[in-house]
């Protein structure tokens, strides 16, 4: 049995930039979760909570150890495994010339790679069928963006956070027209607005939030109550122009 650590890490941003978070799942050799942690950045971009989170997780693994990482975050993987060399070689600077972003995340990453031997794997996100280390992480990083609140097996949660259903978007039949998509916030024909299953808990522009799996509709701008949505749509509709 190999002793290789398998794991997940992913951060979120609830308008990017907005409520942060990161989070991690650590599983054994045979892929079953054991522990997983998530913590808030307060207002930070999704790239932050993406390098965060992976941060955090090497700080879990012991210097030594071997871990497969996954994760749905090509930026953050890129970031480490193929633009780094030539970030350092640059002074720190990007091909064109600019400062890079988040380099003392960057910098905290490549230190701790120095004494772990780290594989890197991509993962789609937000599907029914993708990685399960991956979906639980991605969870955990969505419920700590919206509560700010630190959670994790550290902290007494011993149960592993349970991955919203994944959108799907069901496929075309071949030769079958496509439709014209309804503008934003509104569903076809109806002048109300469409209304959707929410993925992650969240928060209306009225203040009270909904949580995964209740309806939702967006008013132009934001998510929120479908009653809210509704009424805001009312009351800012305007003659057409």
């Amino acid at each position: 049995m190999s002793d290789r650590i398998i794991a997940a890490c992913d951060g979120a941003a609830k308008g990017n930039p907005g409520p942060a978070a990161w989070a991690w799942v650590i599983a054994d050799a045979e892929g079953r979760p054991e522990r997983w942690e998530a913590g808030p950045l307060g207002r930070a971009t999704n790239n932050v909570g993406e390098l965060t989170a992976l941060q955090r997780l090497l700080e879990a693994v012991v210097p030594g150890a071997s871990v497969e990482v996954r994760m749905d975050s090509q930026y953050a993987m890129k970031a480490v495994t193929q633009w780094l060399p030539a970030w350092k070689r640059n002074g720190w600077k990007t091909s064109s010339g600019q400062p890079v972003a988040n380099r003392e995340l960057v910098e905290a990453i490549d230190l701790l790679l120095g004494d772990r031997d780290v594989t890197f794997v991509y993962v789609p996100a937000h599907r029914a069928d993708g990685d399960h280390l991956n979906a639980i992480a991605d969870q955990a990083a969505s419920a700590a963006a919206v509560s700010q609140q630190a959670a994790g097996t550290a902290l007494g949660d011993a149960d592993m956070p349970q991955p919203a259903p994944a959108r799907s978007t069901p496929s075309r039949a071949k030769g079958a027209p496509a439709r014209a998509k309804p503008s934003a916030g509104a569903s076809a024909g109806s002048g109300q607005p469409r209304s959707i299953k929410a993925k992650f808990p969240g928060t209306c522009p009225c203040g009270k939030t909904y949580a995964a799996g209740e309806l939702i509709a967006n008013n132009g701008k934001r998510w929120g109550h479908p009653d809210c949505a509704a009424a805001n749509a009312v009351g800012t509709a305007g003659p057409e122009a």
